[in-house]
């Protein structure tokens, strides 16, 4: 793997920030051509250093008013269990992200959701047929006071 130099690591916070960016635009705010810039993004794509290119939607503005952490505590944490339970959760569209954790929960995963109802609705009909589930706790979001998709480099 290509160890990445300053003029990668501006073109991706370029990115970060505006994915949309033209590869003509990048080279013009880092003053190079356009065939190393877009020699460089095949490359980092290429690597993985970029995974994709995504859109940032409103949850407000397609109905996702809720967004909980739930805390999940496993029975068995022998490796085959884990999977299993990891394989089922990130199967579900209402989970945006699960973080494998340390401390008294050996799992959080962020959801979203419509209102309180489908919450009821996921845990019942969903989370309640995991196997493995011990203990489950949630937290739901009052407000959002700081959001980002960008990584500081």
């Amino acid at each position: 793997m290509h160890s990445l130099d300053s003029t990668d690591l501006s073109i991706l916070k370029l990115l970060q920030h505006n994915a949309r960016l033209t590869i003509k635009e990048i080279a013009a705010k880092l003053n190079l051509s356009t065939t190393p810039i877009f020699d460089r993004m095949k490359r980092m794509e290429r690597d993985k250093v970029i995974d994709r290119y995504v859109a940032i939607v409103d949850p407000e503005k397609v109905g996702k008013s809720i967004f909980a952490f739930v805390h999940i505590s496993l029975k068995e944490h022998a490796r085959p269990a884990v999977e299993a339970f990891v394989n089922q959760v990130i199967e579900f569209e209402e989970v945006m992200e699960c973080y494998h954790l340390t401390g008294d929960a050996d799992f959080v995963l962020k959801v979203t959701l419509n209102n309180m109802k489908a919450y009821n609705e996921f845990v019942l009909d969903k989370l309640s047929l995991v196997n493995n589930i011990g203990k489950l706790e949630t937290r739901f979001c009052l407000s959002v006071r700081k959001y980002s998709t960008e990584l500081p480099i």
